[in-house]
């Protein structure tokens, strides 16, 4: 049909007597019917099917143990002949088509590596990670196994013999499976928090190998200095023995005890014969007023969170249930009071002449006309009884505290609870830490907000259904609602520090990082009226226990981002923070902890049953690094192939531009035809 339209075109168009040659007329006839026919033939939408073909070669991923357990307790003949083994074994491999990738543990365990450029140096070893990493990153590639190399030695995340991957493993093991004669410290057992002028206890767990029946001097050590000196019987036919120490808390703050075990002659290493106790010595225990206007199941949720913390002090009081006992308290928690009722006046009575930092729950019995006065930075305007069922989400640029991923996930995971339905107004200076979700609508209505008037602290929570949370969420857990009671904790902590105003407060944002953490700080700045400023200059000095400093620059931004210091040697730190704001010098400090960890110094003794348990479940065999001839024949043997992926594209011919182009010079050269030849 669309050669017939080109044609009825071309005869209407040249059949009528021209000026120019009979020839030319039948020439010119031609290319008007090319042009006609080809574009009815686009009108009707034709396109062009391409196959594209791609091979991929299979891949063999070298997958590495680079701890320093392999570096540390594998001879160095038989170390050097593994290396020596997977280079030649990345070359044949290379030589016969196949692709070789070197993968490690750590931050670049994603990374290839050359295989002569391993370190054994890695802090730790999660060999289900680094197999896990390979399976996700060749899901659905063409990855004929992996040749893992280690000593089987574990201390970081789970085993990898609970994990299931869908390719082969073909362990080679080194290390050293001889019992070593060796003395280690495993384990110290010890309260993080003392209360200064208490006595403490630090148990140390001893192991010992080749020294049974005789003694150990451990003794316990301050920056250096021996506090105490234990000889410790070793008694036969064991293999581990305890001893405690009992220390009396100094001042408060953080402080780093160690306890060492003295090396004897004929021990395969020292590095494990000391670890490090981390304590944190406190004024006293924080005395906590828990007080409901009637009973309800929040306040058991929250009495079982706050015990969970040896710093509280808790006292309860119920109208006319338990009395109001007169203490000095430092914080306070008000289960729906003010109460419509006017139960619990003196209580809050109390808390007003004391300023003693607040925690408000708001629920059915409020009464938010006495709330709104009282001046915590939030004003609730409730329509009628109406509530909202809402979960609890996280404000990002919130960070008086940080919440974990896993506490972020277990959030999510809350049953609906009820929220006053109204206007929710914020003051000046209220900070919301987190927000309202209805359904899978995150919202920017407050559910946690901390505020005050003055030097008094305040926050609120809008919900007297939390109970819910720590319910399912201990149910779902094992009995263990640790975000729940986190979350509790964390707020109680914070209305509790010093109240007095800082225009430049700098923080660490964990209590505790470990030398394998990238440290991180946070910083706030205000202005003369404490009003929160951003984009400030900020000098960070740390001071190590050797008097070392190490300084840092850092500009605060409004979303929040914090200052990383990268990794830091385990220790006490003090810092001092500085800037200038609004043209006067400000300054604050205060102690960061890191911990030190020497994981792969613990145990000597390589595990290769759990290589062969990998290798046998993927029906491959245990190889050792004298093997490599045999391992690299039997992955030949395997006869892994290229795979070929055909890929069809579909492509409207109408899209192609040089047909535009083609078309135009066609049509160009007609009409400059007609032109020349004296045609219209």
């Amino acid at each position: 049909m669309c050669l017939a339209v080109g044609a009825g075109y071309a005869a209407l168009l040249y059949s009528a007597r021209a000026p120019w040659s009979k020839a030319l007329n039948y020439g010119l006839a031609a290319l008007r019917f090319v042009v006609v026919s080809f574009l009815c033939f686009l009108l009707l939408s034709p396109f062009l099917k391409t196959t594209t073909n791609t091979t991929e070669k299979p891949t063999v991923v070298l997958a590495v143990d680079n701890s320093q357990s392999v570096g540390l307790f594998t001879p160095p003949a038989v170390l050097g002949q593994a290396q020596t083994g997977l280079q030649q074994l990345a070359e044949t491999m290379r030589g016969r088509g196949f692709e070789v990738e070197t993968r490690t543990l750590g931050p670049g365990a994603g990374r290839p590596v050359p295989p002569d450029s391993v370190r054994f140096t890695a802090p730790a070893t999660d060999l289900n990670g680094l197999l896990t990493g390979v399976r996700e990153t060749y899901e659905g590639r063409n990855l004929a196994g992996v040749v893992l190399v280690s000593d089987g030695i574990v201390n970081q995340g789970q085993s990898p013999t609970y994990s299931e991957f869908n390719f082969p493993i073909y362990s080679v093991a080194v290390g050293d499976t001889l019992p070593k004669k060796d003395l280690s410290l495993p384990t110290l057992n010890y309260n993080r928090v003392a209360f200064s002028g208490n006595k403490f206890p630090i148990e140390a767990e001893i192991t010992y190998d080749g020294f049974a029946g005789g003694t150990a001097t451990v003794q316990l050590r301050e920056n250096g200095r021996v506090l105490q000196t234990q000889r410790v019987r070793l008694p036969a036919g064991q293999r581990r023995t305890k001893t405690t120490f009992t220390v009396v808390a100094p001042a408060p703050g953080k402080r780093r005890y160690e306890v060492v075990v003295e090396p004897q002659a004929g021990e395969l290493t020292t590095l494990n014969n000391s670890k490090f106790a981390y304590i944190e010595v406190v004024k006293g225990k924080l005395r906590v007023l828990l007080a409901g206007a009637a009973p309800h199941p929040d306040l058991k949720a929250l009495r079982a969170a706050i015990q969970q913390n040896d710093n509280f002090d808790l006292v309860t009081y119920l109208p006319g249930i338990s009395p109001l006992k007169s203490q000095d308290y430092d914080v306070a928690i008000l289960h729906q009071l003010p109460a419509r009722s006017g139960e619990g006046a003196e209580v809050l009575a109390q808390v007003r002449s004391r300023r003693i930092p607040a925690l408000y729950i708001v629920g059915a019995q409020s009464d938010f006309n006495a709330y709104n006065n009282v001046g915590t930075g939030l004003t609730i305007l409730p329509r009628g009884t109406q509530t909202d069922d809402v979960t609890p989400v996280l404000n990002p640029a919130f960070s008086r505290f940080t919440f974990e991923e896993e506490a972020l996930r277990r959030f999510a995971a809350y049953p609906p609870a009820p929220v006053p339905f109204g206007d929710l107004r914020l003051g000046g200076g209220a900070e919301v830490a987190l927000f309202q979700q209805v359904g899978r609508l995150r919202t920017q209505k407050p559910l946690l907000v901390f505020g005050g008037a003055g030097t008094q602290r305040q926050a609120t929570l809008l919900t007297d259904g939390s109970w819910q949370w720590r319910l399912q969420e201990a149910v779902e857990h094992d009995d263990q609602p640790e975000a729940y009671d986190r979350l509790v904790i964390r707020t109680l902590q914070l209305l509790t520090q010093n109240a007095n105003k800082k225009r430049l407060d700098v923080y660490p944002t964990q209590d505790a990082f470990s030398t394998q953490d990238d440290v991180t700080f946070g910083a706030e700045t205000y202005n003369a009226i404490f009003e929160r400023i951003y984009g400030q200059q900020i000098t960070l000095t740390l001071t190590d226990e050797q008097k070392k400093t190490r300084t840092f620059s850092y500009t605060n931004s409004e979303d929040g981002a914090p200052l990383h210091l990268g990794t830091l040697p385990g220790g006490v730190y003090r810092y001092a923070a500085r800037a200038t704001l609004s043209g006067q010098a400000q300054q604050d400090q205060g102690e960061l902890l890191i911990q030190e960890q020497q994981l792969e110094a613990l145990e000597a003794r390589a595990d290769h049953n759990l290589l062969y348990q990998l290798a046998r479940r993927s029906n491959s065999r245990l190889y050792y690094p004298q093997q490599f001839t045999q391992l690299t024949q039997d992955i030949l043997k395997a006869d892994y192939k290229p795979v070929i992926y055909s890929q069809e594209d579909l492509k409207d011919l109408i899209n192609l531009k040089w047909l535009f182009f083609l078309i135009l010079a066609f049509v160009t050269a007609e009409w400059a035809t007609r032109k020349y030849s004296g045609g219209v």
